[in-house]
């Protein structure tokens, strides 16, 4: 699981993804993922940018598929599902609307890259 989520990161800082958080999921009892990957991004060219860099850096470097994608239609907000990870990618006003970060707030976390106008968790 560490070099996809390492491939992830990469692939996220290659768009320019904003504020990227990691939660470990592994020790949440019912959890559905090891890991959520969130993200944010100005506009939704730029949100569809980032799952599509996602997608084809993690096909290129581990030979993997995501199992479904979801949300590309709008790229408000666009699900990538790894199975063992998830990544969340917002546009910045859909992530500060719907908080997802604060929903697994008592789980363990990791920043990544630089943070501006900061998620409050």
């Amino acid at each position: 699981m560490d070099k996809l989520l390492d491939t992830i990161i990469s692939a996220i800082e290659d768009k320019k993804g904003k504020n990227i958080l990691c939660i470990d999921l592994k020790e949440v009892e019912g959890s559905i993922t090891d890991a959520f990957v969130v993200c944010n991004a100005e506009s939704t060219t730029q949100v569809a940018a980032i799952a599509d860099g996602i997608e084809e850096k993690v096909l290129e470097t581990l030979g993997e598929k995501p199992r479904r994608i979801e949300g590309m239609q709008n790229a408000i907000w666009v699900v990538v599902d790894y199975m063992d990870v998830m990544v969340h990618i917002f546009q910045t006003q859909a992530r500060e609307f719907y908080r997802l970060d604060e929903l697994w707030a008592d789980a363990p976390s990791t920043k990544y890259g630089e943070w501006e106008n900061e998620i409050k968790r």
